[in-house]
């Protein structure tokens, strides 16, 4: 029997708060990944059956932080084209990863958001939701990158040589 890969979706949620630049992080708790609780992670799930990716992200940041999505970059620049009983989203994500080794297959679809609202104290997949600077994160990706949850770790790695090329 084949085993197909699952779609994902995650969302690197940035804010600025008097000029210093923050991203949401996360402890992973999930009861189907054990082996993973406490890895600092980004929000992220699948994407269920016909559903529009950018509104899966918006899904999972509410279930997981009690954020609403406000801005996805690149959702503006999306495409649905229909034709011959087919609706087709076309669309560019920021970084995409693909597990191709290791507990389950997976491939996770990163967007960079901005999100408004009261953060929650912990949901059943996460706790210690909290906003990071980049400088933080860069010395833990740099000192403990072992720490992530190793399908975010290349994103969040280009995520912070973009920030930085894009001063």
């Amino acid at each position: 029997m084949e085993i197909f890969s699952k779609p994902g979706v995650a969302g690197i949620i940035e804010k600025n708060v008097n000029g210093i630049d923050y991203i949401l992080i996360q402890d992973r708790y999930k009861d189907d990944a054990k082996s993973e609780a406490g890895l600092l992670e980004i929000p992220a799930g699948k994407i269920r059956e016909f559903e529009n990716i950018f509104d899966c992200l918006r899904r999972e940041i509410w279930e997981e932080t009690g954020l609403k999505v406000t801005y996805i970059k690149g959702e503006n620049d999306s495409i649905i084209f229909e034709e011959n009983n087919y609706k087709v989203l076309n669309y560019t994500p920021f970084s995409c990863s693909q597990n191709i080794q290791g507990t389950y297959p997976i491939m996770v679809q990163t967007f960079i958001c901005m999100a408004s609202g009261e953060l929650l104290e912990k949901t059943n997949e996460t706790k210690n939701i909290r906003w990071m600077t980049l400088t933080e994160l860069d010395d833990l990706l740099k000192k403990t990158g072992d720490s992530f949850y190793p399908m975010h770790v290349i994103a969040l790695r280009k995520y912070l040589k973009y920030k930085i090329e894009s001063q």
